[in-house]
Protein backbone atom coordinates (compact mmCIF):
# COMPACT_ATOMS: atom_id res chain seq x y z
CA UNK A 1 0.00 0.00 0.00
CA UNK A 2 1.28 3.53 -0.92
CA UNK A 3 1.91 5.38 1.97
CA UNK A 4 0.21 8.54 0.56
CA UNK A 5 -2.85 6.78 -0.01
CA UNK A 6 -6.15 7.83 1.90
CA UNK A 7 -6.23 3.59 3.03
CA UNK A 8 -2.36 4.19 4.21
CA UNK A 9 -3.55 7.37 6.21
CA UNK A 10 -7.00 5.81 7.38
CA UNK A 11 -4.86 2.84 8.82
CA UNK A 12 -1.82 5.41 10.32
CA UNK A 13 -4.67 6.85 12.18
CA UNK A 14 -6.29 4.15 13.21
CA UNK A 15 -3.12 2.31 14.76
CA UNK A 16 -1.65 6.41 15.95
CA UNK A 17 -5.47 6.05 18.32
CA UNK A 18 -4.82 1.89 18.91
CA UNK A 19 -1.07 2.41 20.70
CA UNK A 20 -2.48 5.92 22.66
CA UNK A 21 -5.22 3.82 24.10
CA UNK A 22 -2.81 1.23 25.19
CA UNK A 23 -0.29 4.20 27.45
CA UNK A 24 -4.11 5.46 28.23
CA UNK A 25 -5.36 2.28 29.40
CA UNK A 26 -2.22 1.16 31.50
CA UNK A 27 -2.29 4.90 33.24
CA UNK A 28 -5.79 4.25 34.50
CA UNK A 29 -5.01 0.77 35.94
CA UNK A 30 -2.06 2.58 37.69
CA UNK A 31 -4.16 5.32 38.88
CA UNK A 32 -6.74 3.07 40.13
CA UNK A 33 -4.65 1.01 41.77
CA UNK A 34 -2.24 2.97 43.37
CA UNK A 35 -2.34 4.01 47.20
CA UNK A 36 -0.93 7.59 47.36
CA UNK A 37 -3.14 10.69 47.03
CA UNK A 38 -0.19 12.02 44.64
CA UNK A 39 -1.05 9.38 42.04
CA UNK A 40 -4.51 8.33 42.51
CA UNK A 41 -5.62 12.14 42.93
CA UNK A 42 -2.99 14.22 41.35
CA UNK A 43 -2.12 12.10 38.40
CA UNK A 44 1.39 12.57 38.43
CA UNK A 45 2.22 9.40 36.47
CA UNK A 46 3.24 9.04 32.72
CA UNK A 47 2.84 5.92 30.54
CA UNK A 48 4.13 5.34 26.82
CA UNK A 49 4.72 2.23 24.08
CA UNK A 50 8.13 1.71 22.50
CA UNK A 51 9.23 -0.09 19.32
CA UNK A 52 11.76 -3.12 19.23
CA UNK A 53 14.61 -0.24 19.19
CA UNK A 54 13.27 1.86 22.45
CA UNK A 55 11.96 4.62 20.42
CA UNK A 56 8.95 6.09 21.39
CA UNK A 57 5.47 5.09 19.24
CA UNK A 58 2.57 6.63 21.38
CA UNK A 59 2.35 8.43 25.05
CA UNK A 60 -0.70 9.08 27.36
CA UNK A 61 -1.69 12.19 27.85
CA UNK A 62 0.33 12.75 31.00
CA UNK A 63 3.01 14.46 31.64
CA UNK A 64 5.58 16.40 29.24
CA UNK A 65 8.23 16.61 31.54
CA UNK A 66 8.43 12.12 31.86
CA UNK A 67 7.26 11.63 28.74
CA UNK A 68 10.08 13.37 26.89
CA UNK A 69 12.67 12.14 29.18
CA UNK A 70 11.21 8.33 29.82
CA UNK A 71 13.31 7.12 26.03
CA UNK A 72 16.70 7.42 28.05
CA UNK A 73 15.34 5.15 30.79
CA UNK A 74 14.85 2.27 28.47
CA UNK A 75 17.77 3.02 26.79
CA UNK A 76 19.30 2.49 30.63
CA UNK A 77 17.73 -0.48 30.92
CA UNK A 78 18.18 -2.02 27.42
CA UNK A 79 22.08 -1.36 28.27
CA UNK A 80 22.16 -2.89 31.30
CA UNK A 81 20.08 -6.35 30.88
CA UNK A 82 19.17 -8.37 28.10
CA UNK A 83 15.60 -8.94 29.05
CA UNK A 84 13.63 -11.70 29.06
CA UNK A 85 9.89 -12.62 29.16
CA UNK A 86 8.05 -11.92 32.22
CA UNK A 87 11.31 -9.31 33.43
CA UNK A 88 10.43 -5.77 34.92
CA UNK A 89 13.10 -3.24 35.29
CA UNK A 90 13.01 -0.11 37.71
CA UNK A 91 15.28 2.80 37.44
CA UNK A 92 15.60 6.63 39.13
CA UNK A 93 18.92 7.06 38.89
CA UNK A 94 18.92 11.02 37.21
CA UNK A 95 22.16 9.83 35.56
CA UNK A 96 21.14 6.67 34.07
CA UNK A 97 18.26 7.85 32.72
CA UNK A 98 15.85 9.39 35.40
CA UNK A 99 15.03 12.92 35.87
CA UNK A 100 14.66 13.22 40.08
CA UNK A 101 14.54 10.45 42.70
CA UNK A 102 10.80 10.34 43.67
CA UNK A 103 10.08 9.71 40.06
CA UNK A 104 10.78 5.76 39.38
CA UNK A 105 10.53 4.23 36.43
CA UNK A 106 9.31 0.64 35.31
CA UNK A 107 10.32 -0.92 31.67
CA UNK A 108 9.29 -4.23 30.38
CA UNK A 109 9.90 -6.06 27.61
CA UNK A 110 6.87 -6.99 25.48
CA UNK A 111 7.48 -10.40 23.22
CA UNK A 112 5.12 -11.81 20.70
CA UNK A 113 4.98 -15.56 19.69
CA UNK A 114 7.49 -15.23 16.80
CA UNK A 115 10.04 -13.05 18.42
CA UNK A 116 13.65 -14.14 20.06
CA UNK A 117 14.23 -10.27 20.99
CA UNK A 118 11.67 -7.90 22.63
CA UNK A 119 9.37 -6.64 19.74
CA UNK A 120 8.55 -4.31 21.98
CA UNK A 121 8.50 -2.23 25.46
CA UNK A 122 6.99 -0.75 27.93
CA UNK A 123 7.36 2.21 30.54
CA UNK A 124 4.95 3.41 33.14
CA UNK A 125 6.76 6.72 35.48
CA UNK A 126 5.30 7.77 38.75
CA UNK A 127 6.44 10.35 41.07
CA UNK A 128 6.49 8.77 44.43
CA UNK A 129 5.76 10.90 47.89
CA UNK A 130 8.72 9.67 49.39
CA UNK A 131 11.95 8.09 48.33
CA UNK A 132 13.93 8.70 51.58
CA UNK A 133 16.55 11.33 51.62
CA UNK A 134 17.14 13.97 54.12
CA UNK A 135 13.87 15.52 54.22
CA UNK A 136 9.83 13.76 53.93
CA UNK A 137 8.81 14.08 50.58
CA UNK A 138 12.47 13.58 49.15
CA UNK A 139 12.19 17.20 47.83
CA UNK A 140 14.89 18.55 49.82
CA UNK A 141 17.42 21.55 49.36
CA UNK A 142 20.61 19.48 48.71
CA UNK A 143 24.11 20.01 48.27
CA UNK A 144 24.60 16.62 46.25
CA UNK A 145 22.37 13.62 45.45
CA UNK A 146 23.41 11.26 48.39
CA UNK A 147 20.83 13.37 50.03
CA UNK A 148 18.00 13.11 48.13
CA UNK A 149 16.91 9.79 48.89
CA UNK A 150 17.16 6.32 47.48
CA UNK A 151 18.85 5.99 44.01
CA UNK A 152 17.89 2.76 42.07
CA UNK A 153 19.97 1.84 39.05
CA UNK A 154 18.63 -0.11 36.24
CA UNK A 155 17.06 -3.01 38.15
CA UNK A 156 15.31 -5.85 38.07
CA UNK A 157 12.00 -6.04 40.47
CA UNK A 158 10.59 -8.91 38.66
CA UNK A 159 12.66 -11.76 36.86
CA UNK A 160 10.52 -14.28 34.48
CA UNK A 161 7.00 -12.96 36.17
CA UNK A 162 8.27 -13.69 40.08
CA UNK A 163 8.76 -10.44 42.05
CA UNK A 164 12.48 -10.22 43.54
CA UNK A 165 11.09 -9.46 47.17
CA UNK A 166 14.27 -9.31 48.92
CA UNK A 167 15.12 -6.30 46.34
CA UNK A 168 11.42 -4.77 47.23
CA UNK A 169 11.90 -5.01 51.20
CA UNK A 170 15.06 -3.35 50.95
CA UNK A 171 14.05 -0.44 48.92
CA UNK A 172 10.85 0.00 51.43
CA UNK A 173 13.33 0.13 54.62
CA UNK A 174 14.60 2.75 53.20
CA UNK A 175 11.53 5.04 52.92
CA UNK A 176 9.37 6.76 55.80
CA UNK A 177 6.30 5.27 54.23
CA UNK A 178 6.62 1.82 53.00
CA UNK A 179 3.06 0.63 52.87
CA UNK A 180 1.88 3.52 50.53
CA UNK A 181 4.98 3.20 48.69
CA UNK A 182 4.86 -0.43 48.24
CA UNK A 183 1.19 -0.59 47.14
CA UNK A 184 2.47 2.13 44.13
CA UNK A 185 4.73 0.25 42.78
CA UNK A 186 2.34 -3.01 42.66
CA UNK A 187 0.34 -0.48 40.53
CA UNK A 188 3.20 -0.16 38.26
CA UNK A 189 3.65 -3.39 38.28
CA UNK A 190 -0.14 -3.79 37.26
CA UNK A 191 0.08 -1.06 34.45
CA UNK A 192 2.79 -2.89 33.05
CA UNK A 193 0.49 -6.30 32.63
CA UNK A 194 -2.25 -4.47 31.44
CA UNK A 195 0.06 -3.23 28.72
CA UNK A 196 1.22 -6.24 27.64
CA UNK A 197 -1.84 -7.84 27.17
CA UNK A 198 -3.01 -5.14 25.11
CA UNK A 199 0.30 -5.18 23.21
CA UNK A 200 -0.34 -9.02 22.07
CA UNK A 201 -3.92 -8.43 21.55
CA UNK A 202 -3.36 -5.61 19.17
CA UNK A 203 -0.59 -8.61 17.44
CA UNK A 204 -2.64 -11.22 17.51
CA UNK A 205 -5.47 -9.05 15.81
CA UNK A 206 -3.08 -7.13 12.90
CA UNK A 207 0.01 -9.24 12.79
CA UNK A 208 3.82 -8.28 13.96
CA UNK A 209 4.54 -7.17 10.73
CA UNK A 210 1.70 -4.67 10.36
CA UNK A 211 1.90 -3.35 13.55
CA UNK A 212 5.85 -2.67 13.51
CA UNK A 213 5.51 -1.40 9.94
CA UNK A 214 2.48 1.39 11.30
CA UNK A 215 4.69 2.35 14.38
CA UNK A 216 7.33 3.44 11.62
CA UNK A 217 5.03 4.91 9.82
CA UNK A 218 3.53 7.00 12.98
CA UNK A 219 7.43 7.91 13.73
CA UNK A 220 7.70 9.43 10.30
CA UNK A 221 4.81 11.01 10.36
CA UNK A 222 5.85 12.68 13.10
CA UNK A 223 9.07 14.52 11.68
CA UNK A 224 7.48 15.30 8.60
CA UNK A 225 5.42 17.51 10.66
CA UNK A 226 7.00 19.27 12.53
CA UNK A 227 9.61 19.45 9.32
CA UNK A 228 6.96 21.24 8.05
CA UNK A 229 6.25 23.19 10.83
CA UNK A 230 9.64 24.39 11.06
CA UNK A 231 10.12 25.44 7.20
CA UNK A 232 6.65 28.35 7.74
CA UNK A 233 8.94 29.66 10.55
CA UNK A 234 11.59 32.22 9.34
CA UNK A 235 15.41 31.45 9.33
CA UNK A 236 17.74 32.86 11.90
CA UNK A 237 19.07 32.52 15.02
CA UNK A 238 17.02 34.18 18.14
CA UNK A 239 18.50 34.14 21.27
CA UNK A 240 16.72 34.55 25.33
CA UNK A 241 17.79 34.12 28.58
CA UNK A 242 16.02 34.02 32.13
CA UNK A 243 17.19 33.08 36.03
CA UNK A 244 16.20 30.54 38.12
CA UNK A 245 16.29 31.73 41.72
CA UNK A 246 18.97 30.63 43.87
CA UNK A 247 18.25 28.60 47.16
CA UNK A 248 20.37 31.51 48.89
CA UNK A 249 18.69 34.78 48.36
CA UNK A 250 21.61 36.77 48.92
CA UNK A 251 23.11 34.93 45.67
CA UNK A 252 22.89 35.93 42.08
CA UNK A 253 20.39 33.76 40.40
CA UNK A 254 21.57 30.96 38.00
CA UNK A 255 21.18 31.99 34.03
CA UNK A 256 20.04 30.01 31.55
CA UNK A 257 20.50 31.12 27.80
CA UNK A 258 19.59 29.38 24.69
CA UNK A 259 20.43 30.25 21.10
CA UNK A 260 17.98 28.52 18.69
CA UNK A 261 19.01 28.62 15.27
CA UNK A 262 16.12 27.71 12.36
CA UNK A 263 17.64 26.38 9.20
CA UNK A 264 14.41 25.12 6.61
CA UNK A 265 13.21 22.25 8.33
CA UNK A 266 15.68 21.92 10.89
CA UNK A 267 16.86 23.47 14.03
CA UNK A 268 19.92 23.67 16.44
CA UNK A 269 18.78 24.25 20.48
CA UNK A 270 22.12 25.54 22.40
CA UNK A 271 22.48 26.53 25.69
CA UNK A 272 26.17 26.87 26.20
CA UNK A 273 25.47 30.27 27.54
CA UNK A 274 24.00 28.59 30.60
CA UNK A 275 25.50 28.50 34.45
CA UNK A 276 27.48 25.85 35.40
CA UNK A 277 25.81 23.32 37.54
CA UNK A 278 25.51 24.50 41.23
CA UNK A 279 25.62 23.52 44.71
CA UNK A 280 22.35 22.86 44.92
CA UNK A 281 19.01 21.15 43.43
CA UNK A 282 18.32 22.97 40.53
CA UNK A 283 20.31 21.12 38.65
CA UNK A 284 18.49 19.39 35.24
CA UNK A 285 19.74 16.58 33.44
CA UNK A 286 20.04 15.73 29.82
CA UNK A 287 16.71 13.72 29.69
CA UNK A 288 14.77 16.56 31.53
CA UNK A 289 16.38 18.93 28.91
CA UNK A 290 15.36 16.98 26.48
CA UNK A 291 12.23 16.81 27.58
CA UNK A 292 11.59 20.49 27.25
CA UNK A 293 12.67 21.34 23.99
CA UNK A 294 10.59 18.55 22.73
CA UNK A 295 7.34 19.79 24.25
CA UNK A 296 8.06 23.27 22.98
CA UNK A 297 8.59 21.92 19.42
CA UNK A 298 5.73 19.76 19.65
CA UNK A 299 3.44 22.65 20.40
CA UNK A 300 4.60 24.67 17.25
CA UNK A 301 2.65 21.70 15.18
CA UNK A 302 -0.97 23.12 15.46
CA UNK A 303 -2.16 19.74 14.29
CA UNK A 304 -3.28 16.92 16.42
CA UNK A 305 -0.03 14.54 15.81
CA UNK A 306 1.43 11.92 17.06
CA UNK A 307 3.83 12.09 19.86
CA UNK A 308 6.75 10.04 19.12
CA UNK A 309 10.56 9.86 18.83
CA UNK A 310 10.40 11.25 15.12
CA UNK A 311 10.02 14.42 17.05
CA UNK A 312 13.30 14.85 17.87
CA UNK A 313 14.38 13.75 14.77
CA UNK A 314 14.47 17.53 12.90
CA UNK A 315 16.51 18.76 16.48
CA UNK A 316 19.57 18.95 17.38
CA UNK A 317 20.10 20.09 21.18
CA UNK A 318 23.73 21.24 22.66
CA UNK A 319 23.94 21.17 26.10
CA UNK A 320 27.35 21.22 27.77
CA UNK A 321 28.11 18.64 30.44
CA UNK A 322 28.68 20.33 33.57
CA UNK A 323 25.96 22.90 33.00
CA UNK A 324 23.11 23.87 34.94
CA UNK A 325 20.98 22.17 31.75
CA UNK A 326 23.09 18.73 31.93
CA UNK A 327 24.25 18.00 35.01
CA UNK A 328 26.63 15.33 35.90
CA UNK A 329 27.21 13.57 39.32
CA UNK A 330 26.90 13.87 42.03
CA UNK A 331 25.02 17.07 41.76
CA UNK A 332 21.63 17.44 43.46
CA UNK A 333 18.65 16.76 41.04
CA UNK A 334 15.38 17.85 42.52
CA UNK A 335 13.93 20.85 41.73
CA UNK A 336 15.87 20.46 38.18
CA UNK A 337 13.08 17.93 37.11
CA UNK A 338 10.23 20.62 38.16
CA UNK A 339 11.41 24.11 37.95
CA UNK A 340 14.70 24.07 35.78
CA UNK A 341 12.32 22.35 33.33
CA UNK A 342 9.97 25.29 33.63
CA UNK A 343 12.60 27.78 32.79
CA UNK A 344 14.11 25.83 29.95
CA UNK A 345 10.76 25.94 28.34
CA UNK A 346 10.37 29.91 28.90
CA UNK A 347 13.56 30.92 27.55
CA UNK A 348 13.05 28.04 24.47
CA UNK A 349 9.77 29.40 23.73
CA UNK A 350 11.05 33.44 24.17
CA UNK A 351 13.68 32.48 21.30
CA UNK A 352 10.97 31.51 19.31
CA UNK A 353 8.70 34.46 20.20
CA UNK A 354 10.93 36.26 17.94
CA UNK A 355 10.46 34.11 15.38
CA UNK A 356 7.07 33.65 15.32
CA UNK A 357 5.17 36.48 17.63
CA UNK A 358 1.56 35.68 16.77
CA UNK A 359 2.09 31.96 17.84
CA UNK A 360 3.97 32.03 20.93
CA UNK A 361 2.27 32.83 24.32
CA UNK A 362 3.82 35.08 27.17
CA UNK A 363 5.64 33.47 29.75
CA UNK A 364 3.15 31.19 32.39
CA UNK A 365 3.70 31.02 36.16
CA UNK A 366 7.01 29.25 35.44
CA UNK A 367 7.23 27.09 38.72
CA UNK A 368 5.52 24.53 39.39
CA UNK A 369 5.47 25.60 43.23
CA UNK A 370 6.17 22.20 44.84
CA UNK A 371 5.44 21.47 48.59
CA UNK A 372 6.51 18.26 50.41
CA UNK A 373 6.12 17.76 53.95
CA UNK A 374 5.88 14.89 56.98
CA UNK A 375 5.61 14.22 60.11
CA UNK A 376 4.04 11.50 62.85
CA UNK A 377 0.44 11.47 63.54
CA UNK A 378 -0.76 11.41 67.49
CA UNK A 379 -1.95 7.78 66.63
CA UNK A 380 1.46 6.67 65.77
CA UNK A 381 2.41 6.73 61.89
CA UNK A 382 4.24 8.67 59.71
CA UNK A 383 3.38 10.51 56.86
CA UNK A 384 4.58 12.30 53.68
CA UNK A 385 3.34 14.10 50.90
CA UNK A 386 4.26 15.64 48.02
CA UNK A 387 1.88 18.37 45.42
CA UNK A 388 2.45 21.07 43.24
CA UNK A 389 0.35 24.10 43.29
CA UNK A 390 -1.41 25.66 39.56
CA UNK A 391 -0.18 29.10 38.57
CA UNK A 392 -1.48 31.63 36.02
CA UNK A 393 -1.41 30.72 32.13
CA UNK A 394 0.25 33.32 30.03
CA UNK A 395 -1.83 35.14 27.40
CA UNK A 396 -1.53 35.14 23.29
CA UNK A 397 -2.05 36.75 20.40
CA UNK A 398 -5.47 35.25 20.86
CA UNK A 399 -6.73 34.91 24.06
CA UNK A 400 -6.40 35.88 27.56
CA UNK A 401 -4.37 33.25 30.14
CA UNK A 402 -6.42 30.95 31.60
CA UNK A 403 -6.25 31.46 35.89
CA UNK A 404 -5.15 28.21 38.25
CA UNK A 405 -3.38 26.24 35.71
CA UNK A 406 -0.69 23.98 35.56
CA UNK A 407 1.13 24.52 32.34
CA UNK A 408 4.29 23.51 30.09
CA UNK A 409 6.04 20.53 31.50
CA UNK A 410 3.60 19.36 34.70
CA UNK A 411 0.26 18.33 33.38
CA UNK A 412 -0.93 17.60 37.19
CA UNK A 413 -4.17 17.50 38.48
CA UNK A 414 -4.75 18.98 42.36
CA UNK A 415 -5.59 16.98 45.28
CA UNK A 416 -9.06 17.75 46.36
CA UNK A 417 -9.68 19.15 49.72
CA UNK A 418 -11.79 16.74 51.02
CA UNK A 419 -9.13 13.59 49.82
CA UNK A 420 -6.50 15.70 51.49
CA UNK A 421 -7.70 16.38 54.38
CA UNK A 422 -9.12 12.72 55.06
CA UNK A 423 -5.71 11.77 54.67
CA UNK A 424 -3.69 13.89 56.06
CA UNK A 425 -3.64 15.70 59.47
CA UNK A 426 -4.23 19.42 58.17
CA UNK A 427 -6.58 21.43 56.80
CA UNK A 428 -7.10 23.45 53.49
CA UNK A 429 -8.18 26.83 55.09
CA UNK A 430 -8.50 28.92 51.47
CA UNK A 431 -8.27 27.92 47.84
CA UNK A 432 -9.08 30.29 45.55
CA UNK A 433 -7.73 32.64 42.34
CA UNK A 434 -5.42 35.14 43.39
CA UNK A 435 -7.71 37.89 41.71
CA UNK A 436 -5.49 40.35 39.88
CA UNK A 437 -2.18 38.39 39.59
CA UNK A 438 -1.95 37.93 35.78
CA UNK A 439 -0.05 40.53 34.03
CA UNK A 440 -1.18 43.67 32.16
CA UNK A 441 -2.34 43.79 28.05
CA UNK A 442 -4.11 43.63 25.07
CA UNK A 443 -4.81 39.90 26.45
CA UNK A 444 -4.70 39.70 30.16
CA UNK A 445 -2.43 36.81 32.03
CA UNK A 446 -3.88 34.47 33.76
CA UNK A 447 -4.41 34.65 37.89
CA UNK A 448 -2.27 32.41 39.97
CA UNK A 449 -3.47 30.47 42.95
CA UNK A 450 -3.39 31.35 46.87
CA UNK A 451 -3.98 27.75 48.86
CA UNK A 452 -3.56 27.73 52.98
CA UNK A 453 -2.79 24.67 54.97
CA UNK A 454 -3.68 24.67 58.54
CA UNK A 455 -1.16 22.09 60.12
CA UNK A 456 -2.85 20.01 63.05
CA UNK A 457 0.05 18.29 64.01
CA UNK A 458 3.46 19.49 64.08
CA UNK A 459 5.87 18.77 60.46
CA UNK A 460 8.93 19.34 58.29
CA UNK A 461 8.01 21.28 55.45
CA UNK A 462 10.11 22.00 52.42
CA UNK A 463 8.99 24.55 49.28
CA UNK A 464 10.80 24.40 46.21
CA UNK A 465 9.44 27.36 44.09
CA UNK A 466 10.40 30.04 41.65
CA UNK A 467 9.25 33.64 40.24
CA UNK A 468 8.97 35.00 43.85
CA UNK A 469 11.54 37.90 42.79
CA UNK A 470 10.24 38.87 39.29
CA UNK A 471 7.19 37.58 37.91
CA UNK A 472 7.07 35.98 34.08
CA UNK A 473 7.54 37.62 31.27
CA UNK A 474 5.01 39.61 29.11
CA UNK A 475 5.73 39.84 25.05
CA UNK A 476 4.83 42.05 22.67
CA UNK A 477 4.37 44.95 25.16
CA UNK A 478 2.51 42.71 28.08
CA UNK A 479 3.16 43.21 31.27
CA UNK A 480 4.80 40.71 33.59
CA UNK A 481 2.57 38.68 35.92
CA UNK A 482 2.87 39.11 39.55
CA UNK A 483 5.52 37.24 41.48
CA UNK A 484 4.52 34.36 43.84
CA UNK A 485 4.72 34.89 47.70
CA UNK A 486 5.47 32.22 50.17
CA UNK A 487 4.31 33.13 54.12
CA UNK A 488 3.85 31.21 57.07
CA UNK A 489 1.53 32.92 59.65
CA UNK A 490 2.60 32.26 63.51
CA UNK A 491 0.40 33.62 66.58
CA UNK A 492 -0.74 36.32 64.86
CA UNK A 493 3.09 37.30 63.01
CA UNK A 494 3.69 36.84 59.33
CA UNK A 495 6.97 35.59 58.53
CA UNK A 496 7.96 35.66 54.82
CA UNK A 497 9.92 32.74 53.40
CA UNK A 498 12.04 31.76 50.46
CA UNK A 499 11.23 30.66 47.27
CA UNK A 500 13.25 27.58 48.18
CA UNK A 501 13.43 26.75 51.88
CA UNK A 502 12.88 24.16 54.49
CA UNK A 503 11.76 24.65 58.11
CA UNK A 504 9.28 23.22 60.71
CA UNK A 505 5.70 24.34 61.55
CA UNK A 506 3.84 24.27 65.05
CA UNK A 507 0.34 22.86 65.73
CA UNK A 508 -1.99 25.46 64.18
CA UNK A 509 0.60 26.84 61.99
CA UNK A 510 -1.09 28.40 58.97
CA UNK A 511 1.33 28.27 55.46
CA UNK A 512 0.02 30.18 52.72
CA UNK A 513 1.75 30.52 49.28
CA UNK A 514 0.69 32.71 46.18
CA UNK A 515 1.48 31.27 43.29
CA UNK A 516 2.67 33.63 39.76
CA UNK A 517 0.25 35.28 37.72
CA UNK A 518 0.94 34.87 33.85
CA UNK A 519 2.47 37.27 31.65
CA UNK A 520 0.18 39.35 29.23
CA UNK A 521 0.14 39.72 26.04
CA UNK A 522 0.04 43.00 23.46
CA UNK A 523 0.47 46.37 24.79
Amino acid sequence: MNSNTPARAIELELFRHLLASIAAEMGIVLRKTSYSPNIKERRDYSCAVYDAGGETVAMGDHMPVHLGAMPLSVRAVRDAFDLQPGDVALVNDPFRGGTHLPDITAVAPVFTSRSKNPAFYLANRAHHADVGGMSPGSMPLAREIYQEGLRIPPILIQHAGKLDRALLDLILANVRTPVEREGDLMAQLMSIQRGELRLRELVQKYGETRVHHNMRGLQNYSERMLRAALRNLPRGTYQFEDVIENENAIEKPHRLQVVATLAGDSAIVDFTGSAPQVLGSVNANLAVTTAAVMYVFRSLVTEDIPFTSGILRPIRIIAPEGSIVNALAPAAMAAGNVETSQRITDVVLGALAKAAPERIPAASSGTMNNLSFGGHRQQGGAFAYYETIAGGMGASARNAGHSGRHTHMTNSWNTPVEAFEHQFPLRIESYRIRTGSGGRGLHRGGDGIVREFRFLAPAEVTILSDRRERGPYGLQGGGAGQPGRNTLLRGGKRITLAAKTRFEVLHGDVLRIETPGGGGWGA
